[in-house]
């Protein structure tokens, strides 16, 4: 029976995953080493009962007593906290899906890959904080890593076969977020409940606020030159509607491939949980005679400017993009909280940036450490950032 864990087990992906698992037979049919959630205690217990796991894990300690309460007398082991996360990562599990979102899904995810496992990755900060150093811990260990990103998933789907030295660019397609069509001197007084209302996709609310500033794809652009081994320039963004293309891959002799599907993260992460082989998935089929129209069109780097910043990041790299991830998400707590404006966080995050410029070097990361160092330095500086606007508006 194949054993897996799932690490942010009720966020919106984790949610999907655990989905897929239940049609495929549940505790039936795979051993469920390891679920681990956040603050939602009551179903990360209710997963766990469901799918008999070895252990469950919440993220903040505070929920200990609550977990253990809940799972009293199923057999599910539970603990609490960010080393108890770490310490499940090194329970033996053939397929593990990394979802936590931010910087803290690197430790778990690292630790995986040190078993020789199957890392499902929907953790898009480890390639943009730690690239190098991901793959390398991959290689070092005979681990696979599969793209759950939409968008990745559709890359590497496009490119099975093919060989990457024909490839002249990778397409990212972005539905444009709640906003996309809004006014442009309208943006600033966007609110966090208008960022949410996404036209096409269900998802987190961190992930939703992302997509609409553009700041999930600019994530995206690191990711796929980090994982995919290209070149910055051949990474391209256009905007699509629809999000029914998910990204396509163009080559050498004028083709592009592209990956299409209705928007439901369930096929890139039933893709990852078969791989290498093709089972069904409960998704919508297509019926292209009523989609009958697809639109694209240029991102405007005035209404995203986090798509700039990301070329930044890439030019400089060394630590940059542990420093550019972790002002991101302190931007976006500020405009949670009311903080910062919508077209604000940009501007912190650069500003970060800036001030951090002698800290963050040249030279690729050597360690784990000197990511997690930099992401703890670039999220006090960003609030610090963060705090001076918010005084000064």
């Amino acid at each position: 029976m194949r054993s897996i864990s799932i690490f942010g087990a009720t966020g919106s992906v984790g949610e999907q995953t655990v989905d897929l698992i239940q049609r495929a037979g549940g505790a039936e049919a795979y051993r469920v080493v390891a679920l681990t959630g956040g603050r939602n205690v009551a179903r990360l217990a209710e997963m766990a009962r469901a799918l008999r796991a070895e252990v469950a894990v919440c993220g903040d300690a505070s929920g200990f007593a609550e977990l253990r309460e809940r799972l009293a007398g199923s057999g599910v082991q539970a603990a609490a906290g960010p080393e108890a996360i770490a310490e499940a990562a090194d329970r033996p599990a053939d397929w593990v899906m990394s979802a936590i979102v931010g910087a803290a899904g690197l430790v778990p995810g690292f630790r995986a890959l040190r078993h020789g496992r199957t890392l499902a990755l929907a953790n898009k900060e480890s390639l943009v904080t730690a690239g190098p150093l991901l793959l390398a811990e991959a290689a070092a260990h005979g681990a696979t890593i599969l793209p759950v990103d939409s968008e990745h998933s559709a890359v590497f789907q496009a490119l099975t076969g093919e060989d990457i030295s024909a490839v002249e660019r990778i397409i990212l397609t972005a539905s444009g977020g709640a906003l996309r069509d809004w006014p442009l001197e309208a943006l600033a007084k966007a609110t966090v409940t208008e960022a949410l209302a996404h036209p096409n996709w269900a998802m987190g609310q961190r992930i939703t606020i992302d997509s609409a500033s553009m700041f999930n794809k600019a994530l995206e652009v690191i990711e796929t030159r980090e994982f995919f081994g290209v070149a910055p320039e051949q990474v391209e963004v256009i905007i699509h509607p629809e999000s029914l293309i998910h990204s396509m891959v163009g080559f050498h002799d004028g083709a592009i491939m592209a990956h299409m599907g209705a928007p439901d993260m369930r096929h890139s992460i039933g893709y990852a949980l078969n791989w290498p082989a093709r089972n069904a998935l409960p998704v919508a089929r297509l019926d292209l005679a009523q989609v009958a129209t697809l639109t694209f069109r240029a991102p405007d780097l005035t209404r995203y400017p986090a798509l700039r910043l990301a070329r930044e990041v890439m030019a400089r790299r060394g630590l940059c993009g542990a420093a550019f991830n972790a002002a991101k998400e302190v931007a976006l707590d500020h405009f949670l909280a009311g903080g910062l404006g919508f077209m604000e966080m940009a501007g912190a995050v650069e500003a970060t940036l800036e001030a951090l410029d002698a800290e963050m070097g040249s030279n690729l990361p050597q360690a784990l450490e000197d990511v997690l160092a930099m992401d703890h330095l670039a999220r006090v500086r960003a609030g610090e950032v963060a705090r001076d606007r918010a005084r000064s508006r």
